[in-house]
C-alpha cells in the first residue's frame, strides 16, 4: 500500500475514533488510563530488572523427556 493511502486511512479512521470516544465520553478518562497503564508496565519493567535472572527455584532438567 502506498504511504499516501495509508496516511490518509489512518487519518480517517482515527477521527472515526475520536468522534465515537466524544460520543461516549471516553475522552476525558482516557488520559488517566493510559497513565496508570503506563505507571503499570514501568512497575512490571522494574520488578523484572529487581528480580534475579536464575532463583533458587527447582527448574525441570534440560534434555530429559
Amino acid at each position: 500500500m502506498h504511504s499516501d493511502t495509508h496516511l490518509l486511512l489512518h487519518n480517517m479512521r482515527s477521527t472515526e475514533l475520536r468522534q465515537y470516544a466524544t460520543e461516549f465520553d471516553l475522552a476525558q478518562t482516557a488520559s488517566r488510563t493510559g497513565l496508570r497503564t503506563r505507571l503499570g508496565w514501568g512497575l512490571v519493567e522494574l520488578g523484572l530488572r529487581i528480580l534475579p535472572r536464575h532463583s533458587g527455584r527447582g527448574h525441570a532438567a534440560a534434555g530429559t523427556a
